[in-house]
């Protein structure tokens, strides 16, 4: 049984990848494709970074992790919850809190309790588990950050590196967020990348690449590929070098190339909440190409008339609800009803309400999260939500909604058994390969 080396390219398309290994940019990815078993996956919904990044480490969707979206209203704590949609959308928020949230209640307190992640299901079977960078690291191994002001400990895998600010091992490289346009971030996750690989200190390794989402947000999905492809692959290319080569990385690793969506081009934005100024008992938490509306205790409206209210808003391509055990999706004021039975669905109204990769199955597991809102809503093509503190992305790209080119990601096995045609199938598929018993899907 070969180790196992899991690299998440952060917003990279199907597209994108395809030209990249085609291409001489990426030797080092194109190396691992002639080598290998590509297919194109699919996102859960929302299809945004912290909803994506906790399915693919737990093997399950929404409604197995409870991470709702970027922002979100906590029920229970009254408050609205950023990861960072923006810097000015982290201080609309309360910045103290949303760093809080973001380092670490994410993992300890709003990741689901009887949800195992990757890490935890490695470490229990006497492996170790690497992770570098990725948001998603819930582990049992105590950390306390190296930066002063962060002061409460958390809890990763047995090797874990997180942008400088924890450390399983001190390796000596410079700060990950030093100047994030000029890369600094992957320059990071390469430091921490080679030096697990030269010491060959892991059975298991998410290797997680942001910069080129970043790059994608600022530049749009077609130039993103001039600007960040060849950083990606020097990510990729360093820990090929740290094995002694490329033909001596895969004699000792079995590999999966991912990305966790995509992203498409923004022309216009909408204030979602300016929708619903009528009426003052509910919550709208909206970024990027998703919403979510909660309605708060004594509200007089429920999910149905919200959905009717955004009828013919060119924003907003299709809402979701739940009614009872059913759910609900509404699109130019059609409605499709729709809920799981032996395996399959049961629906009610035209299905091509809903005509998006493995719709079903994401928006049943999106409205089954206890900590979503009554009322979900996905962006029409070319459209963004702005943030609470009023950014946005046009003339660059975003994603989070249903439609394909927020939703579908390249996939690239080498040296491991099972297609995977879902990024929560990652982890179930990576534990088999290394005889660890599986999480699995909700579904």
């Amino acid at each position: 049984m070969k180790k196992l080396v899991l690299i998440v390219v952060d917003g990279m398309t199907p597209a994108a990848f395809e030209r990249a290994v085609e291409s001489d940019r990426a030797p080092a990815l194109s190396f691992l494709a002639a080598h290998g078993d590509y297919r194109r996956g699919v996102s859960v919904f929302p299809s945004l970074t912290p909803v994506c990044l906790s399915s693919i480490a737990t093997g399950g969707g929404p409604d197995v992790h409870h991470i709702p979206h970027l922002v979100w209203w906590n029920r229970e704590e009254r408050r609205i919850v950023e990861y960072g949609s923006s810097f000015a959308a982290l201080r609309a928020a309360g910045l103290t809190q949303s760093i809080t949230d973001t380092v670490y209640n994410m993992n300890r307190q709003h990741l689901a309790a009887d949800a195992v992640t990757v890490y935890e299901a490695v470490d229990d079977a006497g492996l170790v588990a690497a992770a570098v960078n990725i948001t998603c690291y819930r582990g049992h191994t105590r950390y306390v950050s190296k930066i002063p002001w962060l002061t409460r400990i958390t809890y990763g895998p047995k090797r874990f590196f997180y942008y400088g600010a924890f450390e399983s091992d001190p390796i000596g490289a410079p700060p990950a967020l030093r100047s994030r346009a000029e890369g600094s971030t992957d320059a990071y996750a390469a430091a921490a990348g080679r030096w697990l690989v030269t010491r060959d200190g892991f059975d298991f390794l998410a290797y997680y690449l942001s910069d080129y989402d970043y790059a994608s947000h600022v530049h749009g999905p077609a130039l993103a590929e001039d600007v960040a492809v060849a950083r990606i692959d020097a990510g990729v290319q360093t820990l090929l070098d740290a094995a002694g080569g490329a033909d001596e990385f895969l004699d000792r690793y079995a590999v999966v190339v991912a990305s966790d969506h995509g992203q498409t081009h923004v022309e216009d934005v909408a204030r979602l909440e300016e929708r619903f100024a009528l009426h003052d008992r509910i919550v709208v938490a909206a970024s990027n190409r998703a919403g979510q509306v909660y309605l708060l205790p004594s509200a007089r409206t429920d999910a149905g008339e919200l959905a009717q209210r955004l009828d013919g808003d060119p924003s907003v391509e299709v809402t979701l609800r739940r009614e009872e055990d059913v759910a609900v999706a509404r699109r130019e004021g059609e409605e499709l009803r729709f809920r799981p039975v032996d395996g399959g669905w049961e629906t009610n109204g035209d299905e091509l309400i809903l005509d998006y990769p493995d719709a079903f199955r994401r928006c049943w597991s999106a409205l089954a999260n206890p900590n979503a809102g009554e009322l979900l809503v996905s962006a029409a093509e070319g459209w963004e939500f702005v943030d609470l503190g009023g950014r946005h992305h046009v003339g660059g790209g975003s994603h989070g909604s249903l439609v394909a080119g927020d939703s579908l990601v390249p996939v690239l096995t080498v040296g491991i058994d099972g297609e995977i045609a879902r990024i929560t199938e990652i982890t179930p598929t990576a534990l088999a390969h290394l005889g660890v018993g599986a999480t699995a899907d909700a579904l």
